[in-house]
């Protein structure tokens, strides 16, 4: 993986996410170049001049696609809005969760990111999926075949949302003849930043949600409609599919066989690298904890011992040879533990080919690809294209 920055794994590891996603590299380089001088701290000082240093760029940006709109070159203002929206979605990234500055510039993230998909006429739905009394936000990607398409439900992770997972590849699922539900699940995004919805061990619940809404949908399959999540979602779409019968594959994009363990190996000071720079904090946001122990406690509950033999369906899990968030283990262990799923794959990107990072941040296209091939296959698309 390119290090932006040698000492900091963390803000390395964002800034070829934003890459990634999209970002110009003259950008980026423009945002991360004058913080090289505080990327070795990890303190209030720093956090704060990553989010001006992204903002100031976001706004450069947005500025210009302003003037693109007023001109009437929606086209040309729709790619400079979704450019403008990842680096506001960085600029929230590295900040606490206390802090309001992150919600404000999510907000304006989000704003940036709609404009930028209406005026690219991009084929998404901003639909609300019925969740305990509330609702979960998520973005509906049709596959531009008629009638009723296969679809695979789209969790996050655990510091990820749901315009990430569009903006990652989702005209590769299209381009198969698979639709995407993509969906700020308990946890992450929209639902934890705006409506205060936290995670936990349950995954089958707001899974089951989103299939109910699936089989509402006239251009939606209900006999082909899959699952599948990123990071920490190598734990949720598993647990899902394990519990939730009416998928019909999973898709692990990363594994993660028990993140108790991984919480622990962090607090026990062992290294390896993590996505935010205050895990801890992030955790007790996440899981909605006042403390630390509460949510410490949460996580070992996340967990694939005695999950991973119920999945029934075809299971793919994808992983890197070189994950420094979560060692290869984790996926093999699931793997092995999968005892009753009739299909299923480990495929482990080497450093020799590329992807070898968590979650292929090196090289997401490799994993985009792969995956969406395979689903296509396993759910009746067109692999070939259509």
């Amino acid at each position: 993986m390119f290090e932006y920055f040698p000492d900091n794994y963390t803000w390395s590891h964002g800034t070829m996410s934003a890459i990634g996603l999209g970002g110009a590299i003259s950008e980026v380089d423009e945002a991360c170049r004058s913080l090289k001088e505080v990327s070795g701290r990890n303190d209030k000082i720093a956090q704060e001049k990553w989010l001006e240093s992204w903002k100031k760029v976001a706004e450069r940006v947005e500025s210009q696609a302003l003037a693109h709109e007023q001109a009437g070159q929606y086209l040309s203002a729709g790619r400079k809005y979704l450019r403008a929206a990842v680096y506001y979605f960085m600029a929230d990234r590295m900040m606490p969760s206390s802090d309001p500055r992150k919600v404000h510039a999510y907000r304006q993230g989000l704003e940036a990111f709609k404009k930028g998909v209406q005026f690219r006429k991009e084929p998404v739905e901003w639909v609300e999926i019925p969740f305990q009394g509330k609702s979960l936000p998520a973005l509906f990607v049709k596959a531009p075949v008629p009638g009723r398409t296969p679809c695979m439900v789209h969790f996050d992770g655990f510091d990820v949302m749901k315009e990430f997972i569009f903006l990652y590849g989702s005209e590769e699922y299209r381009k198969r003849g698979i639709s995407l539900l993509i969906v700020d699940h308990p946890g992450v995004g929209e639902a934890l930043r705006l409506r205060n919805i936290c995670s936990g061990p349950d995954t089958e619940v707001p899974a089951a949600a989103c299939v109910d809404y699936l089989e509402t949908r006239p251009d939606v399959d209900r006999n082909r409609i899959g699952i599948m999540a990123m990071s920490l979602g190598g734990y949720y779409a598993p647990r899902a599919a394990a519990f939730e019968k009416r998928f019909k594959c999973c898709v692990a994009w990363g594994g993660m066989w028990d993140f108790g363990e991984r919480i622990a190996w962090r607090m026990a000071g062992k290294g390896g690298g993590t996505s935010v720079p205050d895990w801890a904090n992030q955790l007790m946001w996440v899981f909605g904890k006042q403390t630390l122990e509460e949510a410490v406690a949460v996580s070992k509950q996340l967990t694939l011992e005695g999950v991973a033999d119920k999945i029934t369906c075809p299971l793919l899990i994808v992983h890197g040879e070189n994950d420094r968030q979560v060692p290869l283990w984790h996926a093999q262990k699931t793997f092995e533990a999968a005892v009753n799923s009739p299909k299923k794959k480990l495929k482990v990107f080497s450093l020799a080919e590329g992807g070898a990072e968590h979650c292929q941040t090196d090289d997401r296209v490799k994993a985009v690809d792969y995956m969406a091939d395979w689903i296509a296959e396993i759910l009746g698309g067109n692999p070939q294209g259509i």
